[in-house]
């Protein structure tokens, strides 16, 4: 016995005791790994590096290992915290040094747009264009838009419904074509908002007109003015002619197309004109059952201001606005690694690569083996508390063990020298 190996045993379990308090501090730090000490015998090599009798000098810490399992994910009530739930870490940077890869989803949006987490780095992915559409490539910070949404015009309108095939001609047989303010010269109307292309809004109003069996005349206002013709002589905007069995349209098989002229609103602006516009009643019937409207689309939309945001589980980051649009602003890209355990621990949560850990693979999430995200949300530390305290007291008592041995091989030397 020497003092070589209880030495290197209180060595080797201070070590240890550093790494299990390592672990206990971080047992509150989101996306923090847990480390574990490995250790390896020691041996003295023989001069021709033979012998099975070989005794060992003593132990040493090989490496110190991190655990890359998942953590249990907590909601949060922030929606820019985001969870990894499966493999991929989250790449960030400062524009200065190499990307730091991370699974602490404790992120902010900072005054210029930029979502940064606490220690400034800027969380990375693929930025969206001006109408929303995702451009994969190289990442870069994402930086998400502050001002509004544009208005859109309405160019199409969409409507599914029934006409009732049991109601009588309302077509009147003199005078003008249609009164919008007499009921008995029409059957049916509906109405919907469409916009100009300042994003002012026009209330469209169309007249359904029974003018004999299966055959309906349509006519439209816009802020109560007729489309075609005038109030006092309005025109139809169109046809609707149906099959015998009440299905769908024999006549137009395609939208009609008619232009909405300039009208005031109701608060006294004047209202761009629209031309062009689609009516697409492709999808309507007429049964002898009553008018009902099941569905009506129109493609425009008012400016909005940017109200919230949102991640999606694919890492897509939805703008949402005040005119109740929404559009992707950018997705986040991961990147996962062959060997995890081979990242460098930098510190804040950070992670470095490294040629042990191999070459980043990048991807969205839920791509591949690309784990999903999950917006207001943080995922946890893996760190067991409950181990580490047994752990502490194992490494405790190895440590007591180490130092008897110091003190017994003390104690043999005293002996010797004690001879007389």
């Amino acid at each position: 016995m020497s003092f070589q190996q209880g030495l290197s045993g209180l060595n080797a379990t201070n070590k240890n005791l550093e790494i299990i308090g390592n672990n206990i501090a971080n047992s509150n730090t989101f996306g923090a790994k847990v480390s574990r000490a490995e250790f390896a015998d020691v041996y003295a090599m023989s001069l021709n590096g033979a012998g099975t009798n070989n005794i060992g000098i003593g132990v040493n810490l090989q490496t110190v290992s991190q655990q890359f399992t998942q953590g249990n994910i907590t909601t949060t009530e922030n929606p820019m915290d985001l969870a990894v739930n499966g493999p991929g870490f989250f790449q960030v940077t400062d524009g200065r040094n190499p990307v730091t890869y991370t699974r602490n989803g404790q992120f902010k949006v900072n005054r210029d747009g930029f979502i940064v987490n606490n220690s400034g780095d800027k969380l990375m992915g693929y930025m969206a264009d001006s109408n929303g559409i995702v451009l994969p490539g190289s990442s870069v910070p994402l930086q998400l838009p502050t001002a509004g949404i544009s208005p859109q015009q309405t160019t199409r309108v969409d409507v599914e419904m029934n006409l009732d095939a049991r109601l009588a001609v309302t077509a009147p047989v003199a005078g003008p074509a249609i009164d919008f303010q007499d009921p008995t010269t029409f059957n049916n109307a509906t109405s919907l908002t469409v916009f100009d292309a300042k994003g002012q809004d026009i209330a469209l109003t169309y007249y359904f007109q029974k003018a004999a069996t299966d055959t309906w005349n349509i006519f439209a206002t816009a802020n109560g003015s007729s489309v075609l013709g005038t109030n006092a002589a309005p025109q139809s905007i169109g046809t609707v002619v149906y099959a015998s069995n009440g299905g769908a349209p024999t006549s137009p098989l395609a939208p009609m197309s008619f232009d909405i002229p300039a009208s005031a609103n109701g608060a006294g602006a004047v209202t761009l004109p629209l031309v062009g516009m689609q009516l697409d009643l492709t999808q309507t019937t007429q049964y002898g059952s009553p008018f009902g409207v099941t569905d009506m689309q129109q493609d425009g939309f008012s400016a909005g201001l940017l109200t919230t945001l949102a991640v999606e589980a694919d890492g897509t980051v939805m703008a949402r606005y005040s005119n109740g649009e929404s559009k992707p602003a950018g997705q986040v890209e991961l990147a996962t690694f062959k060997n995890p355990q081979g990242l460098q621990p930098l510190g804040g949560n950070g992670w470095g690569a490294t040629v042990a850990a191999g070459d980043p693979v990048l991807g969205v999430p839920g791509q591949g083996n690309m784990g999903v995200l999950q917006a207001g949300a943080l995922e946890e530390s893996n760190i067991d508390l409950t181990g580490e305290l047994v752990a502490m007291i194992t490494a405790q008592r190895t440590y007591q063990a180490n130092a008897q041995t110091i003190k017994t091989q003390d104690q043999v030397l005293q002996t010797l020298v004690n001879l007389r």
